[in-house]
């Protein structure tokens, strides 16, 4: 989903809760990566890897100027042979999650018990929890703040993370009275599209 679709989304949403409940959880990742200067550790199910939005706030980290906001992916299974670093990111990582760094669950079915039991020794050691899911009681009371998109809630889960990913990057800077920043870097973005490539090309 790109930005444009992202922007119509909001607009069939204008008005419902959904819009102030991603733009709250968006604020809370925004809030609890931003004193720290970094140190997002993104988690799916072992059924689940959250590849699209690691990609979505990497870009809204760029685009924000809000470098904090880049995850880390840490992964079930990381694969044997030649993986770049950044791919090789394995669940030992969540032993050494601290206080300062803030653990983003995202599940949208049962995220099993080893990882519960990663998570709450996240916690216990001081790091922020944070989860996006389908509305699991026992990740629900781990995390610090947690949005859910039930399974017949009208919204689904990758839904909810693209209204999320935009908010976090809308929200790293206060807008200006009277104007609409999302709008206007989607102004932006649209600019650079249709702009004639560089002479080089």
């Amino acid at each position: 989903m790109d930005a444009v679709r992202v922007a119509l989304l909001r607009d069939v949403l204008a008005g419902t809760e959904w819009l102030r409940a991603t733009r709250r959880f968006a604020g809370s990742l925004r809030a609890s990566v931003g004193p720290h200067g970094g140190g997002l550790l993104l988690v799916g199910s072992e059924e689940y890897e959250p590849w699209h939005l690691a990609a979505h706030l990497d870009d809204e980290a760029a685009w924000s100027g809000l470098p904090e906001l880049s995850p880390t992916l840490v992964r079930h299974r990381v694969p044997d042979g030649a993986v770049p670093a950044h791919l090789a990111v394995g669940l030992g990582r969540l032993e050494r999650a601290r206080r300062g760094e803030t653990l983003l669950v995202v599940a949208p079915d049962d995220p099993g018990a080893g990882l519960l039991e990663r998570v709450d020794d996240a916690r216990r050691s001081g790091a922020t929890v944070l989860a996006l899911d389908g509305g699991h009681a026992e990740l629900h009371a781990l995390a610090h703040d947690a949005l859910a998109a039930p399974a017949d809630a009208g919204l689904d889960l990758d839904t909810l993370q693209h209204l999320v990913s935009a908010a976090a990057g809308e929200n790293g800077l206060p807008a200006p009275p009277g104007r609409n920043r999302f709008r206007d870097r989607l102004a932006r973005l649209a600019d650079r599209l249709t702009a004639p490539p560089p002479a080089p090309w």
